[in-house]
């Protein structure tokens, strides 16, 4: 058990590469890992960690016990918490990187419903475009909209979300209602920086748009605001347009017409999940798929 133990210890500084975080997140003291870590080494035979005052390296032999190690540390931790969860609600706190739009627009209403199931769940959110780097920052999952580049992470579809096009009621009133995808091309229309071009389907009917516009914008919530405030057209899910629709500030065109569905991902360094996170994923893919919120997942 102390082996173990020490291996747990070792996968944690190799995780984060620090001595700092990997106290913070086992509890167990800077200076008792230093002397654990030595003590392992020193059992081995080989140096596992290059140490500096700057920072902590894997040497060769660590890269190749951390690889061995980390899954047998994974399943050891997911056995014991499989059987806590016969005794005790999924607990601890969850970390999850969310993207800021999605989050605040879409999302609130749905993590206060999970929030109020699990009451023994604390949460740090990360609200931020950034891609968060899930296997050096202490994050349990990232939910991701869109395509994702290749990857080691595991990917869970939870959704896929219709797109739609949408305008303002005074912006159709002074440059009209397109009436058919085609006649887009002549609109002002609010898209991310080298968009180019909406693929838009009805039916069977495959239409390609060239657009432009004045504004180019790599923020949902920002395109969504300047479609809002009468400068132009968007293309945009139909949950995030949701509460413009319902106030008057946006109106739906081409009913007909689709954009490409919305993805949405929930990623994790690992399939070996604790219950708060386990729980998190099911929760989403749950409520997502209702005809409330997304379609269902294909």
């Amino acid at each position: 058990m102390e082996l173990l133990n020490d291996m747990a210890l070792f996968v944690a500084v190799a995780h984060s590469l620090s001595f700092r975080r990997a106290a913070d997140a086992t509890g167990v003291p800077n200076s008792t890992l230093s002397r654990r870590i030595s003590a392992l080494e020193k059992a081995i035979g080989l140096r596992l960690l290059h140490r500096t005052t700057r920072k902590v390296e894997l040497t060769e032999a660590g890269q190749i016990y951390y690889g061995r190690c980390r899954p047998i540390v994974d399943e050891a931790r997911r056995a014991h918490e499989q059987l806590g969860q016969l005794l005790a609600q999924p607990s601890g706190v969850l970390r999850v990187s969310l993207p800021v739009d999605f989050a605040t627009t879409y999302m609130a209403p749905l993590i206060a419903e999970f929030a109020r199931r699990h009451p023994g769940i604390s949460f740090e959110f990360d609200l931020t475009p950034r891609r968060v780097d899930l296997v050096s920052e202490p994050f349990d999952v990232a939910i991701r909209m869109g395509g994702l580049a290749d990857s080691n992470l595991v990917a869970r579809l939870l959704a896929r979300l219709p797109v739609g096009v949408y305008a303002s009621p005074r912006y159709l009133e002074a440059s009209g209602v397109p009436e058919h995808a085609g006649d887009l091309a002549r609109h002002a229309c609010l898209g991310f920086p080298k968009a180019g071009r909406w693929v838009l389907h009805r039916g069977e009917e495959v239409a390609e748009v060239e657009v432009g516009g004045r504004f180019q914008v790599n923020s949902v919530g920002m395109l969504r605001r300047l479609a809002a405030l009468d400068l132009g057209v968007i293309l945009l899910s139909e949950e995030l347009a949701a509460d413009d629709v319902a106030a008057g500030r946006l109106r739906r065109i081409l009913p007909a017409w689709q954009g490409r569905p919305t993805p949405v991902y929930a990623l994790t360094e690992t399939r070996l999940l604790p219950a708060k996170t386990q729980r998190f994923i099911e929760f989403l893919q749950e409520r997502l798929t209702q005809p409330c919120g997304a379609h269902a997942v294909t």
